[in-house]
């Protein structure tokens, strides 16, 4: 894997950048370059080495040693699978992977059960996973059974060729019929377990939505993904004054319960790594959107919204 440093990431700790860029620890990072896997213009470099325009670093993560992740038989909706890659539509509810504290009953654990092989490449507690939805948010992920698909399939996202589209229910009537939501996100300084807008530590972000229908004091859109960092479209909601229904990290309104946030991730398009060709996943509104949606219009076809009057593979 080769990475060349642009302008806005030159004279960056050479540790610090990668740390971001493959999602991995800082501390596995810097064994990783002291053991001589990771290259700074083929040399091998320290840690703390800093990066300059048009530097390049050349990455040869090696296998790593069995999984130490509890196993566990959680049934999964498996959208498509072959040789190198699986598509999940992961439940609202469910923990991407395991973290400090939450070991068992996630994505990654049910992954372990019913796959033999997946992706090395984020270390023990994320094998597999390309990129990760919230636990209250529902919908689709692409899961790397090699690490040359994760390695492809990480340049799309990071190449923005990779498509990823949502179906949100927000608070407040969006006077508009689409709009682009252009700001910065970083962590909150007054809560750091959300993110923000800010120009502080923060990171360019950008979000397209659509409006599919309005209701009383509600709206329903269609959003799309330009950039993908942490609680994006949760941060980006609630920044335009039409934070996400139901989500009480992000809002103070009323909640219907404390089940999370309205926000399913329902399309998902990238290019196949080993076929070259442009693949297309949908997944229908789950029955906690859907029955909820159907108390504010009893007469609209939610249950086809994705599959028929959403079925357009263009870009928002």
């Amino acid at each position: 894997m080769e990475k060349r440093i642009y302008k806005d990431t030159q004279n960056a700790r050479l540790d610090q950048y990668l740390a971001k860029e493959l999602d991995l620890s800082r501390s596995k990072i810097q064994s990783l370059i002291k053991d001589g896997h990771i290259l700074l213009n083929n040399t091998k470099v320290k840690s703390g080495a800093l990066l300059s325009m048009n530097d390049e670093i050349f990455i040869d993560i090696p296998k790593s040693r069995p999984l130490a992740i509890k196993a566990e038989n959680i049934p999964l909706n498996i959208v498509y699978e072959d040789d190198d890659l699986i598509i999940v539509n992961k439940p609202k509810g469910m923990v991407t992977h395991p973290a400090l504290g939450n070991y068992e009953g996630t994505l990654v654990n049910a992954l372990l059960y019913h796959f033999e092989n997946l992706s090395s490449l984020n270390g023990e507690l994320r094998p597999g996973i390309v990129h990760r939805l919230d636990k209250d948010t529902s919908g689709l992920l692409v899961v790397a059974k090699n690490d040359e698909t994760h390695i492809a399939l990480s340049k799309q996202l990071e190449d923005k060729t990779c498509f990823r589209r949502y179906i949100a229910l927000v608070y407040g009537e969006i006077s508009v019929n689409e709009g682009i939501i252009e700001a910065p996100i970083g962590r909150d300084e007054k809560n750091r377990q959300i993110m923000a807008v800010s120009d502080k530590n923060s990171k360019y972000a950008l979000t397209h939505f659509k409006v599919l229908k309005r209701y009383h004091g509600l709206t329903l859109v269609d959003v799309e993904l330009k950039t993908g960092r942490t609680h994006q479209i949760r941060a980006h909601f609630k920044y335009i004054k039409h934070p996400i229904f139901n989500d009480n990290k992000y809002t103070k309104r009323k909640m219907l319960d404390d089940s999370g946030q309205f926000l399913h991730a329902y399309y998902l398009s990238f290019i196949h790594p080993k076929t070259g060709q442009r693949v297309h996943f949908k997944a229908e509104i789950p029955p906690y959107m859907s029955n909820y949606l159907k108390t504010l219009d009893p007469e609209y076809d939610y249950e086809h919204l994705v599959m028929k009057g959403l079925d357009d593979e263009r870009e928002l």
